[in-house]
Order: C-alpha cells, then structure tokens, then sequence
C-alpha cells in the first residue's frame, strides 16, 4: 500500500484511501509490533491519562476534601456515582480507541465503535439528567429508559448485521449535538457559576467534531483530521473535570447549607 502511494506521488496524484482507510506510516515499536496509526494511538493514550487524572481528582475532591452527610457519610453532590460511571466509560472508550489505532482489526474496529457509542449514549442521559435536576433513583431509570434501549439496539447492529460508517456517523453526531446544545442552554438558564467553563468545552466541542465530519489525508503520512480530533479533545477533557469538580463544590456548598 506504502509502496504503492509513493508511486502515486511520485506522479504528483494525491493519496487514495484503502477499504476505507488513509494509508499511514507505521511505526515500529520496541522492534515487536508496528503501530499502524501512531499519532491516533499517542493522543489515544494521552486522552485516557486526562480522563484518569481527571476522575481521580473528582474522587479525591468529593470524597475527602468535601464535606460528607452526617447520618450516611456519603458525598452531598447527586451526581457523583454518575460521574463514576462516565468515567470508566470514557477511559474504556479511549483504551480501545489505542487499541485499535494501534492495530486495526474486526475485533477491535468493533470494541472501539462500540465504546464510543456507548459513552456517548451515557453522556446524552447525563446531560439531560443533571440539566433537568433529576436525582429520584425511578425517574432517572424511566428518563434513560429509551436513550438506552436506542443505544443497545445501535450497538448491537453495528456488531452482528452491518458495521455502517455512514449511519454510525449520522447517530454519534446527533447525539453529541443534543448533548452540546443542552449543556449550553443548561447553562444560561440555571446561571451556573462555572457557566462560562461550561460553554467554553460545548463551543469547543462542536468546532472539534468538524474535525469528524471534515475528512483529508494525513499530513507527512501521520496526521489526518482524526487524530487532530484526538489532539483537540486533550484540553477540552482537562476543562470538563474541572468543571464537574465546580459543579460539585456548587451543589455540595448549597446543600450542606440547607442541612444546617
């Protein structure tokens, strides 16, 4: 394939795309394996690493450094298992995105899909739960009820009867979109002392997933519009932790005053 795009620049013909993929330099690693998008598993990687530090922080902070309920000494943020949960989606999503990058097979072409659907079918019910105040344990399963029961059958379809980019795509950004959008107006209605943290990441956000949708080959053999992405997520993570510890302080701050 390598071999083959040389020639094609060598007559002055720009890069094609095989089965659907750019052709890459690959890099070998430790002189056991070669990597076939290094650049994509690099930022993978480093994305993984933000989200860790940045759940680990949230649990340092929610945990210990903020104050507990007296009767139950569990944390005063609602929210908190919710967030553990997006946690270990989102450091799920990236190890498979490393994985896959790093070795593009059925297997993990699908693990990676699938982890990134998921995550983003999570962070959809998230939004809408903490935007529309809902801490009842039934009304949060009836309320994700249906965005789950959508993701799960959108997975299982892209597992078992056609792995379609296309329609792939088309849910991934109408997801993120509604989760943007309601983040954003979240924001500007409940006045949200972080508001402007917040609105930083959704604008953000929504210029980064052009990267998505906006396809060209990669530069110098490495980076293409994809792993950008991956490069542009890295500061937007560290920013989205931090306003999830904001938005614990908050909450926890005028709960435990009403406790008094």
């Amino acid at each position: 394939m390598m071999q083959r795009e040389g020639e094609r620049q060598s007559l002055g013909l720009s890069p094609v795309k095989y089965h659907g993929k750019w052709p890459f330099l690959r890099v070998s690693v430790f002189q056991v394996c070669l990597v076939l998008e290094p650049l994509s598993t690099a930022l993978s990687a480093v994305n993984l690493l933000m989200h860790f530090t940045g759940w680990l922080s949230f649990f340092l902070l929610v945990n210990y450094k903020l104050p507990l309920r007296p009767q139950t000494k569990r944390t005063y943020y609602e929210y908190t298992s919710l967030w553990h949960i997006y946690a270990i989606l989102s450091m799920n999503a990236w190890f498979w995105s490393s994985i896959f990058h790093t070795r593009d097979i059925e297997l993990t072409e699908k693990l990676d899909y699938s982890s990134a659907v998921a995550l983003l079918g999570y962070s959809l019910i998230l939004s809408l739960l903490r935007a529309f105040n809902v801490k009842d344990e039934a009304s949060r399963v009836m309320f994700a009820a249906p965005i789950l029961a959508f993701v799960t059958t959108h997975i299982l379809y892209l597992n078992f009867y056609e792995l379609d980019y296309g329609w792939n795509m088309k849910v991934c950004v109408v997801m993120a979109a509604v989760q943007l959008l309601t983040w954003a107006v979240w924001a500007g209605v409940s006045r949200h002392p972080s508001r402007l943290k917040l609105w930083t990441v959704v604008f953000g956000g929504a210029l980064v997933m052009l990267l998505e949708l906006y396809d060209f080959p990669p530069y110098m053999g490495f980076a293409d519009a994809h792993s950008l992405w991956h490069a542009s997520t890295i500061p937007l993570t560290y920013l989205w932790w931090s306003f999830i510890k904001d938005d614990a302080k908050f909450r926890t701050s005028t709960l435990s005053k009403k406790a008094k």
